[in-house]
């Protein structure tokens, strides 16, 4: 071997070492490079009866710095940082518009339930009670506004969603590509890696999975199989398969994600299978926190307006008739599922909105039975075979489903969005009571009688009921002298005697002398009357959902909800964020080019570069020498 062939092995081994080198330094700021290195390795030696003489050195390989266990770390941390920064920033608007203290919701409650109380104190005022009616306007208008911002949000929702699949969809067919042309340089170059494709694979695999949670699997080959969910397929080797954008079978207001089978099948995925990037971000605030906000925004409209109108329905007007409903209210949704396959019928109807929770229902059918299930947990709140069932505040009419159908029922969902003043005559605020219990003028006693409760249904007496203490108890006779019985048997409630007509109660208190009378008839013309709507105002804190809430302290509740799981995690997207920025440093410890250490290479197959032009040189001068021999 000759001296010459070594020393050239040396310039070859320094250039590509330096070509590495450069490449390295060139691609310093390259998204998703690898850090490559020449792979150099003695060319051997050749025998002699003196032993052997080395050969020189050969460049084996150019192999990436590249550790899979790290890139596997980093992935998974990335997807997480993507799906709870997704999450963090749709949670956080809701936050901000909740916890509004000027114009929020909060505020016109109270604004509506003073202006109720100014009625009170003076009833026969117009313009306090347009100023009530203009209270009730502003408090509608915003639970509106907040409907229809939920609302848009979800719509926003389903075009995000839409635009991601286009994304992944893109993706997956560049990694199927990239695949082909792995494979391909791989075998024309004799099993040499094709780093720079790798690179880019792996690079559009990061950008996936920034968007969608994926596995990759690594096939012998050297291509990649990436899966979604599950294990459904979106690139086998040079395949890809696209994901479609779907209206949801359960609910087509909003967008799901199918897959595609060979054929072209879509198969619908649950929501639930997307656990990682943008896509799950947006998937779990929308049933976790989304759904679950529009729902209790729904149920607070109908708690407001159901038990504000069925109050005001017991009082009377200025007109002197029996007050309407002050709200007109939105109606629960019912949406059949796309594969039934019946023309079955599900009537939901909201009997106490008071008893109402945040959930939605399914009702479903095994070809015997039908079953309720409260989506929130998933219990089955009543069953049977029908046709009605009744629970938390609903009254459900069932019939004609056919064995495996399934509807949906949003008794809240969207209600809010219909929530509006009924009335505009600010006459027309009942805030009298419908009935008044009168003392005559001759009473000597100190016996007293008041209405102390109104019954729905109730009737206002025909003619005067004149009650007259003999001594005992009282009798009761119309004004033509005719005798009235009661309802029922007086009921005492403490030191009081009470006693219904029609489903008016009417309180007898105090001490009455015999012959003392008390006239109970109708309010007509009671004007400066505030019955009902002293009871109308007491509404702002009476417990009147589930029994534990009143309307203040069901939406402070929502309020804090929202703000405590924001906090949680706009806590956790900084922790993960954390996490993520060590193992990617990890990771390019491993794998990022680092220029000093580059620089320090350099030099060195420079040196060796120039060394080994030495050896080339020296040998020259050799040959040279014994040319000139003589």
């Amino acid at each position: 071997m000759s001296l010459f062939h070594i020393g050239l092995s040396g310039l070859n081994t320094a250039q590509n070492a330096l070509t590495t080198i450069g490449h390295n330094v060139s691609n310093a700021a390259t998204a998703g490079y690898t850090r490559q290195n020449t792979i150099i390795a003695s060319s051997g030696g050749q025998y002699t009866s003196q032993g052997f003489f080395g050969q020189g050195s050969t460049t084996t390989t150019v192999m990436r710095v590249y550790d899979e266990f790290l890139t596997g770390q980093l992935r998974s941390a990335e997807t997480s940082s993507a799906h709870l920064a997704t999450y963090s920033d749709q949670i956080s608007q809701i936050d901000s518009l909740l916890a509004d203290q000027k114009g929020g919701i909060a505020p016109l409650m109270q604004k509506f339930f003073a202006a109720v109380q100014g009625v009170a104190d003076k009833p026969g005022d117009t313009a306090v009670r347009q100023n009530m009616l203009n209270a009730a306007q502003s408090l509608a208008g915003q639970l509106r506004s907040a409907a229809s911002y939920f609302q848009n949000q979800q719509e926003g929702i389903n075009s995000e969603i839409q635009s991601s699949v286009t994304q992944v969809n893109a993706y997956a067919k560049q990694i199927a590509s990239l695949n082909s042309e792995i494979a391909k340089a791989t075998a024309a170059s004799g099993g040499q890696p094709p780093n720079d494709l790798l690179d880019q694979r792996d690079e559009v695999i990061a950008q996936m999975n920034k968007v969608v949670g994926v596995k990759v699997v690594a096939q012998d080959g050297g291509s990649y199989n990436v899966f979604v969910g599950n294990g459904q397929p979106l690139v086998v080797g040079a395949n890809s398969y696209d994901l479609k954008a779907v209206r949801s079978a359960a609910d087509p207001s909003r967008m799901g994600i199918a897959y595609t089978l060979p054929d072209g099948t879509a198969i619908e995925m649950d929501d639930a299978l997307f656990s990682g990037g943008s896509i799950g971000g947006l998937m779990q605030f929308r049933s976790e926190t989304l759904d679950a906000a529009q729902n209790a925004i729904g149920r607070l409209s109908l708690a407001i307006g159901q038990t504000f109108n069925a109050q005001h329905r017991l009082g009377m007007d200025l007109k002197g008739q029996i007050g309407g409903d002050m709200f007109s209210l939105g109606s629960p949704a019912v949406i059949g599922n796309a594969r039934n396959t019946g023309t079955g019928t599900v009537v939901p109807t909201v009997v106490d909105a008071t008893a109402l929770t945040t959930s939605d229902y399914t009702v479903t059918y095994d070809g015997t039975s039908y079953s309720l299930v409260r989506m929130s947990d998933n219990e089955v709140v009543a069953s049977g075979a029908g046709p009605t069932f009744t629970a938390d505040g609903l009254s459900i009419t069932v019939g004609g489903l056919n064995a495996g159908d399934s509807f949906q029922i949003q008794p809240t969902r969207n209600v809010a969005g219909s929530f509006d003043l009924a009335i505009t005559d600010p006459a027309k605020v009942a805030a009298a009571s419908p009935v008044l219990a009168e003392s005559s003028a001759s009473n000597v006693g100190t016996g007293t009688a008041k209405v102390s409760n109104v019954a729905q249904g109730f009737n206002v007496p025909p003619s005067k009921i004149v009650a007259t203490f003999d001594g005992t108890a009282y009798t009761f006779a119309d004004a033509a002298g005719n005798p009235v019985t009661p309802d029922a048997a007086p009921v005492v409630n403490g030191s009081a005697i009470e006693y219904t007509f029609g489903g008016v109660t009417v309180s007898f208190d105090g001490t009455p002398k015999v012959g003392d009378s008390f006239t109970i008839g109708s309010n007509v013309g009671g004007s400066s009357d505030n019955g009902n709507a002293l009871v109308l105002a007491k509404l702002q804190t009476a417990k009147t959902i589930n029994g534990v809430s009143s309307f203040n302290d069901a939406y402070a509740q929502l309020v804090n909800d929202i703000g405590s799981r924001t906090k949680a995690i706009d806590i956790a997207s900084t922790s993960q964020d954390s996490i993520t920025t060590q193992v990617r440093t990890a990771q390019q410890s491993v794998s990022g080019v680092n220029m000093d250490e580059e620089t320090v290479n350099l030099l060195r197959f420079q040196q060796l570069y120039q060394a080994s032009a030495q050896v080339i040189q020296t040998a020259s001068s050799l040959f040279d020498a014994i040319i000139n021999i003589r």
